[in-house]
């Protein structure tokens, strides 16, 4: 006789003699309420699907009941529950920097923290002002306030588990490594070039030669979004955006292919914390 098969049922290991169809296991384990919405491996299966779908060795399975909030310890597991659980391990335990917290950062920074990144580090020395809001992650609310403090608070209202580390301050050469020492991966997302080329220059340093950075440029105007690509330019260093479109008087930055470039870069974190590339 085997060992039997080992599951994952919210934040609980279950173990089982053998595979069984998922209607059976709810019988069981939800015996006073069913939920309202399953999720497995990922994906979410109808009730009218129940019984077809056999649960196995390594499953996941989130059980969810809509209005209700969840436990502390069920909370990661859930919001995390349409993620692909075979790499979730890989992000929660990744550490990753953001350099600049407007249109990119703020982007990046959130979609990070939706994935189920463990810690984020933010880096921002400026104020939301009422210009900012055309394509960056705050309200008018946040006028005034600096980005890592109204960043902070918008991230840790929908995943308070995200560990975050806040610096308000202007990099340069000599804050660059201090701050970024414990990140595996980060990214650039300042407007100056200046600024942009002294963190391309920073990754080239020893000390970062094992760590990662994930720079853009070209995101300006409405160009097609197919014209943003990822680039990788040394071994460390990845480069996302179309190369040319800068902005200028009549080129602006906008939200659509600015999120479209955040969204290049987030994945390029994401992909290098699982070693995809």
């Amino acid at each position: 006789m085997g060992d039997g098969i080992k599951i994952r049922l919210n934040e609980k290991t279950i173990r089982l003699d053998s595979p069984v169809c998922l209607r059976s296991l709810l019988e069981v384990e939800c015996a006073e309420k069913i939920p309202d919405v399953v999720v497995v491996n990922g994906f979410p299966v109808a009730s009218a699907d129940w019984g077809g779908v056999l649960i196995r060795d390594g499953d996941v399975v989130v059980l969810i009941s809509r209005g209700e909030m969840p436990s502390d310890n069920e909370f990661v597991s859930m919001l995390t529950a349409r993620n692909s659980p075979a790499l979730q391990g890989f992000f929660s335990d990744g550490t990753v920097g953001v350099a600049g917290l407007g249109g990119l950062g703020s982007h990046v920074a959130t979609a990070l923290a939706r994935t189920g990144i463990g810690a984020l580090v933010l880096v921002d020395f400026d104020v939301v002002e009422p210009s900012n809001l055309n394509r960056q992650c705050y309200d008018a609310a946040d006028i005034g306030r600096y980005k890592v403090d109204a960043l902070a608070e918008r991230i840790s209202r929908f995943n308070p588990f995200v560990q975050l580390n806040l610096h308000r301050l202007k990099l340069d050469e000599t804050t660059v490594f201090p701050v970024f020492s414990d990140c595996d991966v980060v990214v650039e997302a300042f407007d100056s070039v200046e600024a942009k080329a002294m963190m391309v220059k920073s990754f080239s340093h020893p000390s970062f030669r094992s760590k990662f950075l994930v720079t853009a440029s070209g995101l300006a105007g409405i160009g097609s979004p197919n014209e943003i690509r990822t680039r990788q330019l040394t071994r460390n260093v990845f480069l996302c955006g179309d190369l040319e479109s800068a902005a200028g008087p009549g080129e602006g930055l906008m939200a659509p292919r600015v999120m479209v470039a955040a969204g290049h870069q987030a994945t390029v974190v994401l992909r290098l914390l699982a070693g995809r590339i």
